[in-house]
């Protein structure tokens, strides 16, 4: 019997491999150029760039007490090291810098950290790659501070009375270790070749080993071969691990950049091997969680409970597997982290990341964060007794909600909030059917689906703890 044409058709689309999605590369992200001068305003604006050299200059030559505040991240540690070699190279002694590392949970806005920054009376303090927001003095004695991110913030958001140099309004956004980099490199022959492969490391740490290095980041190609791709991308691994671990370890990590003189003296470090081993190991525990997705199909949302810092890692590798037309977040939601708290960590999937309009993490969880609750009846009794204040979610957050890059946020909030926001998503309910809505009744003809077929999405993730 002859085959039917449509069937041979079918048969062969069936068999036809899935269109691989084309990303964009990360450095032809279009330069936003100066309106007198025609040139790209990059890595950040000259004036910043301007002021944030002479403020590392002058601390270099005054010899007073010096405080820099790295994040807790390879590209936050990397653009720290940066900064304290090239203070170093600069006349200043190294007896004189103090290296504040933030404890777990705390910014350097919470009072404890502020008080404990000001003990040791520090002139000038360099606060890299922390994010900022709109506040007081970092430390209320006399000093001269300055703030180099890349983080999504506006002009009024950032410390009262410090300068900053950010990067964030600039594409291609570069992190805050290349940021540094491109600060201080022309400031003494040394730095390009002390701190070149930390600039890498720092790189590599925020936007990925993938990276390449063309126009208009500088060309790295003589670094990447003299200490090779898969070193640094290991150093990365090694650096990043301490603070992921429950005891929240970051000096040793910073500690062995700082005395690194080649990226293979930071793999031989005993303490951040021990760590890494430890962070793969819990990331392979929680990892095969199944998500839940809101009601619009959005948002693919994972809930883990785990006293290290995974939730980061997990979102990542997950948002760059999951695919559907609807998915725009991934978020990975850790209830184990700090007690009574949610940190989530938020990531733009791959196969949302050409979307036009792009998507923004930080307006689309301030969207849903804005919303109330429509059907009170669909709201079980325990809620129903704890009715949803009057004022909406998004005011009663905080400042540590919706922090970071627009494609890739994260946030820390109170357990009840965190639930609060999940209603307002909808997550784990079922889109309404079009054919239920309008009182149609279902197609005829249609097979039921099988309720006790073995093929569910949970043998995907493997079993919850």
């Amino acid at each position: 019997m002859k085959r039917k044409e449509s069937s041979v058709v079918q048969a062969s689309a069936a068999k036809r491999p899935r269109a691989r999605l084309e990303v964009p590369e990360y450095h032809l992200t279009p330069s936003i150029l100066d309106e007198v001068t025609g040139a790209a305003i990059w890595p950040a604006p000259e004036s910043q760039m301007k002021q944030a050299r002479d403020i590392i200059l002058e601390c270099a030559r005054s010899h007073r007490r010096t405080m820099i505040v790295p994040d807790k991240d390879a590209d936050g540690l990397s653009s720290g090291v940066i900064l304290h070699r090239t203070l170093v190279l600069l006349g200043l002694d190294p007896e004189l810098i103090n290296v504040h590392l933030l404890s777990k949970g705390q910014t350097v806005h919470h009072e404890h950290e502020r008080q404990a920054m000001a003990a040791k009376s520090p002139e000038y303090i360099f606060v890299l790659d922390q994010g900022s927001r709109k506040s007081g003095p970092l430390i209320d004695s006399p000093h001269t501070g300055l703030v180099i991110d890349h983080h999504n913030a506006t002009p009024e958001d950032f410390p009262k009375g410090a300068a900053f140099c950010t990067a964030n309004k600039s594409p291609p956004v570069v992190t805050s270790a290349l940021l540094t980099y491109l600060l201080c490199e022309p400031l003494h022959d040394g730095v390009s070749t002390e701190t070149d492969w930390l600039c890498v490391v720092g790189t590599h740490g925020d936007l990925g080993n993938t990276l390449k290095w063309e126009k208009p980041f500088p060309d790295m190609s003589a670094t990447l071969k003299k200490y090779t791709k898969k070193a640094l991308n290991d150093v990365v691994s090694y650096i990043n691990a301490p603070r992921r671990t429950a005891t929240y370890d970051v000096s040793s990590a910073f500690d062995a950049l700082l005395s690194a003189v080649h990226p293979k003296d930071v793999l031989k470090h005993s303490r951040l091997l021990a760590a890494r081993q430890e962070v793969n190991a819990e990331v392979e525990r929680c990892t095969h969680t199944a998500p839940k997705f809101s009601q619009d199909g959005k948002v693919a949302v994972f809930k883990i409970k785990s006293e290290a810092q995974v939730h980061p890692v997990i979102a990542t590798r997950w948002a760059g597997h999951l695919q559907s037309k609807a998915l725009e977040i991934v978020m990975v939601a850790n209830e184990g982290y700090l007690p009574g708290k949610v940190n989530f960590s938020c990531r733009v999937p791959r196969c949302a990341r050409g979307n036009d309009p792009p998507v923004d993490i930080i307006q689309s969880l301030r969207d849903y964060a804005s919303l109330k609750l429509v059907k009170e009846e669909d709201i079980d009794d325990k809620n129903a007794s704890n009715s949803e204040p009057d004022v909406p979610l998004l005011e009663r957050l905080g400042d540590d909600f919706a922090r970071g890059h627009v494609q890739a946020s994260g946030g820390i909030v109170n357990v009840e909030q965190f639930e609060e926001l999940m209603r307002l998503m909808r997550v784990g309910e079922k889109k309404e059917k079009k054919e239920k809505k309008e009182g149609v009744s279902p197609q005829k003809g249609k097979k039921p689906i099988d309720a006790g077929q073995s093929n569910k999405l949970t043998s995907y993730f493997g079993k919850r703890d």
